[in-house]
């Protein structure tokens, strides 16, 4: 694994693992905000469908999957329990797995990470990005924050945080490698949205140091026997 620590732009390097692969894209709706992505043209499933040899999306909202198949002619969409994944209808292995930014909002990931083994041979990448534990940024807004540290500047539907030390030795206890890890900076699809103030207090944490940026990326693999 790389040991120098290197900040890239995620929907860049998502991109470039994807160009002409066969593809798995997990929590391709976007759920809850399919309708507003769309509008705004940053949904990543509609991205990789421009460049992938083949996609194919998992999803749990089935209204969501409905926009996509019926709205916009999306293919091979696939209703599923991320956590569950034993019971999804499909056996195929892919060159590319992208978990992007949804590890943060299971419940038992450990079971997602042993499940999406069946998706996966001795070529398959698994691509897991999150937010990072140590985000200045974030570091900044909560410390402004009033109400006794009550209010926390976090998705209403994340329930935890992942750091390089925590999301490696996960990964590695559910027999998969971690080639590569990577830190990503606040990129094209959160910065629109970002309030001024806190897009020059991220510039500034990750100027000098990579380590606070907004997430962080591990490139993965099946465990060698």
């Amino acid at each position: 694994m790389n040991e120098k620590i290197e900040m890239v732009q995620r929907l860049d390097t998502l991109k470039s693992y994807c160009t002409n692969k066969k593809v798995l894209h997990l929590g391709c709706t976007n759920y809850p905000y399919t309708q507003a992505a769309i509008d705004s043209d940053t949904l990543l499933h509609f991205e990789l469908e421009k460049l992938a040899g083949e996609l194919y999306g998992f999803d749990f909202d089935q209204p969501s999957i409905d926009i996509l198949q019926k709205d916009h002619d999306s293919k091979n969409i696939f209703w599923a329990d991320i956590e569950h994944l034993e019971n999804v209808d499909l056996d195929t292995t892919f060159d590319v797995i992208v978990a992007g930014e949804m590890i943060e909002h299971l419940n038992t990931p450990g079971l997602f990470l042993s499940g999406i083994k069946r998706y996966m041979d001795e070529n398959t990448i698994l691509i897991i990005t999150t937010i990072n534990a140590y985000c200045g940024m974030r570091f900044f807004q909560y410390g402004l924050t009033k109400r006794h540290g009550r209010n926390e500047p976090v998705h209403p539907d994340h329930v935890a945080y992942y750091s390089y030390a925590t999301l490696t030795l996960l990964i590695k206890r559910h027999g998969l490698d971690v080639a590569d890890f990577m830190f990503y900076d606040l990129g094209s699809e959160h910065r629109p949205t970002t309030r001024a103030i806190l897009k020059i207090i991220n510039d500034v944490c990750v100027f000098f140091l990579p380590r606070w940026s907004d997430g962080v990326m591990a490139i993965c693999k099946l465990a060698a026997n």
